[in-house]
């Protein structure tokens, strides 16, 4: 359903880049962050050890097969099926742990010192900020190295809003850019420990992971220092927004720009969405927003939505609802009748 202010709220954005750049680095084997795959052939390893909640080890899964390298990965064990489907076809060795990302990580932890393995893991590895900021290069040139007035971004670890912010710092030193962007870092309301730290201007602590956005549950960040960071030297700040805010940014991302966006995917532009409802940003604005992760990597979280709107239709009953002036008065006659038809 388009939002009631849908015209408004169009008009406002200037550029919402949800498309090919934003979408595509981040899904399966075209991850920025697993570019540095290959300093584990440069280290002499042939074996790269992490910790995920899904996407980034997805996409390492599928670098590493295609380099012959072997990976073991650990996932907490809420992790969606749609992930760890890509990590085992990958040929990845996949431990999931009981527990949640904290634990995943430990469990890693001992693993990468108990065999020597290459350690891929968040804000541990230096060259996944290195990785990640090329996604700011792409959406640059695409805008032709525009100013960009506002980036907004879901965090979890906080790695990929570092990594922005680096893309957009060493562009603007090299004066390709006229400015870096204000930041804005987005989390689901059950799960926002970056939030509170910066409302209240005190050191992260540890939160629930309460969220339907399981690329972004992290309730101890790994890269708190970075990821504040981003946010404060480019003049940003942190927000939330509910797990329904979420749904209904997966919708509105569907049906209005034909994105699919996993919950975390989507998660940025709910954040938009409440912005514009309640302190809309200049209309002459130019606003990115990142789309991290493709709706199918995580189906069960719509299902609910996807199954009220199936109709169900038996064909082999002799019904008349073919009789109907247009496609809005069939649809509406089939689901008056329900399943019967008659």
């Amino acid at each position: 359903k388009q939002p009631d202010n849908a015209q408004a709220f169009q008009g406002a954005v200037g550029k919402v880049l949800a498309g090919d750049a934003a979408v595509a680095h981040y899904e399966t084997v075209t991850d920025p962050e697993d570019q540095n795959a290959l300093k584990a052939i440069e280290a002499g390893q042939d074996t790269i050890c992490c910790s995920s909640t899904g996407n980034a080890a997805s996409s390492l899964a599928g670098n590493a097969a295609k380099l012959g390298l072997n990976t073991l990965i650990f996932v907490p064990e809420r992790a969606p099926i749609g992930k760890l489907t890509q990590m085992v076809l990958y040929g990845s060795n996949v431990v999931k742990v009981k527990g949640d990302y904290k634990a995943a990580f430990n469990a890693s932890k001992k693993a990468i010192d108990a065999y020597h393995l290459y350690n891929r893991n968040a804000a541990i590895n230096p060259h996944l900020v290195e990785g990640k900021k090329t996604v700011v290069y792409e959406i640059c040139e695409q805008l032709d190295f525009k100013a960009v007035d506002y980036c907004i971004v879901s965090v979890g670890d906080g790695c990929t809003i570092a990594g922005v912010y680096k893309g957009f710092y060493d562009l603007k030193q090299l004066g390709l850019i006229p400015k870096i962007p204000m930041i804005i870092g987005v989390q689901s309301a059950g799960c926002n420990p970056f939030v509170k730290a910066f409302k209240t201007n005190s050191p992260l602590q540890e939160t629930e992971e309460n969220t339907i956005a399981d690329s972004i549950a992290v309730g101890l960040p790994r890269n708190p220092v970075k990821g504040m960071n981003a946010v404060r030297k480019s003049n940003g700040f942190y927000m939330d927004v509910r797990d329904q805010e979420i749904l209904d940014a997966i919708n509105m991302l569907a049906q209005n720009e034909g994105v699919f966006a996993e919950p975390a995917g989507a998660t940025a532009f709910a954040g938009l969405y409440k912005l514009m409802k309640e302190s809309p940003l200049p209309a002459s604005s130019t606003i990115v927003v990142l789309v991290t992760g493709n709706g199918l990597k995580d189906t069960n979280s719509v299902s609910t939505i996807v199954e009220s709107q199936l109709i169900t239709f038996d064909s082999s009953k002799n019904h008349h609802v073919f009789n109907q002036n247009s496609v809005d008065e069939f649809m509406t006659e089939i689901k008056k009748r329900g399943e019967s038809h008659e």
